[in-house]
């Protein structure tokens, strides 16, 4: 049975070496690494783990927390694991805390357990809060376009939800160009502005890049958090060598071992000799360099251990890249071009 608080924060969480970016034109800051809930944080994860992970972050001063309905495994884990560490541990800094919880994937059987209709993010959200214990999230966000349903009665929902009080602010997930300004104007007009937009961005997923996104939501005064900065963990130094036991490729996950092909490995490791150049592991230099668009507010990160977190949260030191560096990095990558 858990046994209350018995946990009390580092008094130096905000001078632990952590920045803090703001989202867009809002009031919101949110550290530069958020840490992701998505795969290391359910049941087949000890819970003592994903404690020390929880509160080792906020010891080293990341405020931000990203959980979405499905997160696990099972669906809905990561969120029991987070509400537990809250009831335990941080419900005393609840204030300190920028917790988001999403919906717009598969979460229970049936027409109304997916996608972006009225009744599944509201009903979804209501199980999230309950899960964490919560009696609102500071950002929800719409998990994917749904082509099917239209955008006003997802939109509508998002705004709903916070003048409900459910959520502080709200923010989409993966959207296309087209429909990413229409729920930017959409929102605006009905004074819940869209806070932020939640997509991959790596070194070998540059799309919203190329496809205009990121350019748009600066001109509209967004914030932009990413994920997958490490390619599910290509842009590491987990691959130089191989597949090893036990890694997502190896595991067969949503990384399968058929793209783990000599040509990438070729690549892989001449991006870890321009980022030992450089200082860094490649796994910071990877982060280092999402993190240094101009669009971007924070970077999600996910970890197995407090190690991997530390090391990724050393990418906040070193942001900066000078030309040759991009133009070596996108060579090693065969792109023709700076990006």
């Amino acid at each position: 049975m858990d046994q209350g608080i018995r946990y009390i924060a580092s008094p130096g969480r905000y001078e632990a070496g952590m920045t803090y970016r703001r989202c867009g034109r809002s009031g919101i800051q949110l550290s530069s690494i958020s840490l992701g809930l998505w795969q290391n944080f359910g049941d087949i994860t000890p819970y003592s783990r994903s404690r020390d992970i929880i509160l080792h972050a906020f010891d080293r001063g990341i405020v931000s927390f990203d959980l979405a309905n499905n997160y696990g495994p099972p669906y809905g884990a990561a969120e029991e694991t987070m509400g537990r560490v809250l009831r335990n541990d941080l419900r005393p800094y609840r204030d300190e805390l920028f917790i988001s919880t999403k919906a717009g994937f598969d979460m229970w059987p049936g027409p109304y357990g997916n996608w972006g209709s009225r009744k599944y993010l509201i009903s979804s959200l209501d199980r999230s809060l309950q899960r964490m214990g919560l009696e609102y999230v500071d950002i929800f966000y719409h998990h994917r376009f749904d082509p099917h349903t239209p955008v006003e009665e997802t939109l509508q929902a998002l705004i709903d939800i916070v003048r409900q009080g459910k959520a502080l602010y709200a923010g989409i997930s993966r959207w296309p160009l087209d429909q990413l300004k229409k729920a930017a104007l959409y929102m605006k007009d009905r004074d819940v502005p869209c806070l932020l937009l939640q997509d991959r961005l790596s070194l070998i997923d540059r799309h919203n890049i190329k496809e205009g996104q990121l350019d748009f939501i600066r001109q509209a005064g967004i914030g932009f958090i990413g994920f997958s900065a490490l390619g599910e963990g290509v842009l590491t130094d987990r691959y130089l060598n191989g597949i090893p036991e036990g890694s997502r490729a190896a595991r067969g996950s949503h990384l399968t071992a058929d793209k783990i092909t000599p040509e990438l490995v070729s690549r892989i490791r001449q991006l870890d000799k321009i980022a030992r150049q450089r200082g860094q592991t490649l796994a910071q230099m990877s982060t280092s360099w999402v993190l240094a668009h101009p669009a971007t507010t924070s970077v999600i990160t996910g970890c197995s251990s407090i190690g991997q977190l530390d090391d990724t949260i050393g990418a906040v030191h070193n942001t900066v890249f000078d030309p040759e560096e991009l133009q070596a990095i996108d060579r090693a990558l065969g792109y023709s071009e700076v990006s």
